[in-house]
């Protein structure tokens, strides 16, 4: 895939697949690289900062964004909150000649690709789903319970690959960032 001028990049994949990681290395790699940044109508927690960690908005500023079409995805999170993308500042990064980098779950890279389709949609997948199992495992961080939701998930994640434009497996922490950066247009 061919980079192109002021698009942006969603980059999706399930949970254990290590897109954090590799999104982490791309981003240090390249400082042209720029991760939006949610919105949120929760508080904020101790050491969060505005602009930094999220934007802090009222409720009633989030339905202003999603009605007026600034909001390029969003979700209401176990009932309470809502989270999304607001458009934005993702332009305004494009704009700066800056690489936008969205990393959302599939339901909001579904979201992007209505509101904003010109936007390459990228899906970061294990190298079998064995491995997969063995990563969330190994984490040791989830309960039976939750790794069991976990894999539910990445299983309809998995089944939606063929929605995306490009699939970037992450056998290789170096090799996926290498392929990740080579899609954003960097070449070093």
């Amino acid at each position: 895939m061919e980079r192109m001028d002021n698009r942006a990049f969603v980059v999706v994949g399930p949970s254990g697949v290590g897109k954090g990681t590799v999104l982490k290395e791309a981003l240090a790699r390249a400082p042209e690289c720029w991760l939006s940044v949610s919105a949120t109508t929760r508080d904020p927690r101790p050491g969060e900062r505005e602009g930094v960690d999220y934007f802090f908005v009222s409720d009633e500023r989030f339905d202003e964004l999603v009605e007026t079409g600034q909001m390029l995805e969003w979700a209401l999170v176990h009932g309470v909150n809502r989270y999304g993308t607001p458009r934005g500042p993702v332009e305004d990064a494009a704009a700066r000649g800056r690489i936008p980098v969205l990393e959302l779950d599939l339901a909001g890279a579904r979201q992007v690709r209505r509101s904003m389709p010109e936007a390459a949609q990228i899906f970061i997948a294990p190298p079998a789903w064995e491995e997969l199992e063995r990563r969330l495992r190994g984490r040791g961080t989830e309960s039976p319970e939750e790794i069991a939701r976990r894999l539910e998930t990445a299983r309809e994640e998995m089944a939606a690959m063929e929605e995306f434009d490009v699939v970037v497996v992450n056998d290789s922490v170096s090799r996926a960032t290498e392929e990740l950066l080579r899609i954003f247009g960097i070449t070093r």
